[in-house]
């Protein structure tokens, strides 16, 4: 179902304990992207790319509402990004974001599971290029590829995945305006809506071995509760 956006939202739906990790994970950056300005996602552009990224992976409204009201309501927790890359089993490569209130503690953790799986960190961010990418339901690509085009926003790509779905890639910083035009086609739920790094040369991981620690390890780093997202170079199997 092309790149990579179908494969993940598999993988954070397949048990009660992930859905529950995702919600947790939902919960944290609306909470950040709110108490950072505006709690009102009208007049928050960060906030309320938060809302439409977690939407796509199925986080229930109220998950939602509850993180904007803590953060309306002056609670004083606070969590600190992170961003740490990495080299994994089989030539794979991964960029791991946290968001933690400890980050002494999110290292620590990240590099554990890393390096319990034969890797190691490491500079890989050459290898990726930062994406607006949007992957919702439907089956009119061209009308969708003349719209954009016609409101001047800066596309990469625009792919009919599958028969149901469709992929739009924009630059970064044409992400907002790419999703005003997908609003006045009527598109406005997404399967994933957000900005993230997406590998430059996907590859595939031949030998069960290297598959089964990278799956391991992508396992692993779901677990800890700082991490917020995993990027990978590893196309992998819609089976």
């Amino acid at each position: 179902m092309g790149r990579h956006f179908e494969v993940r939202a598999k993988a954070y739906a397949e048990s009660a304990a992930k859905k529950s990790s995702t919600y947790m994970r939902a919960s944290k950056e609306i909470y950040m992207a709110a108490k950072s300005g505006d709690p009102n996602p009208d007049s928050n552009l960060a906030l309320r790319s938060a809302i439409e990224k977690w939407k796509g992976q199925s986080v229930p409204r109220d998950v939602i509402d509850r993180a904007i009201k803590k953060a309306a309501g002056g609670d004083a927790e606070s969590y600190a990004a992170g961003r740490y890359e990495a080299y994994g089993p089989g030539g794979s490569l991964f960029i791991i974001d946290t968001l933690s209130d400890n980050t002494n503690r999110a290292l620590t953790e990240v590099r554990t599971a890393v390096t319990r799986k034969g890797g190691h960190l490491g500079s890989v961010i050459y290898n990726f290029t930062e994406t607006g990418i949007f992957a919702f339901k439907g089956t009119n690509r061209d009308e969708v590829e003349e719209a954009l085009i016609l409101g001047d926003v800066d596309v990469r790509e625009v792919n009919q995945v599958d028969e149901e779905y469709i992929e739009v890639l924009v630059e970064p910083d044409a992400f907002g305006a790419a999703r005003d035009v997908l609003g006045t086609l009527g598109i406005t739920d997404f399967e994933k809506a957000e900005v993230c790094p997406i590998a430059n040369d996907p590859i595939t991981l031949d030998d069960p071995s290297d598959l089964r620690k990278f799956n391991e390890l992508c396992d692993l780093l779901d677990e800890i509760e700082d991490v917020q997202n995993v990027y990978h170079n590893v196309e992998l199997s819609d089976e």
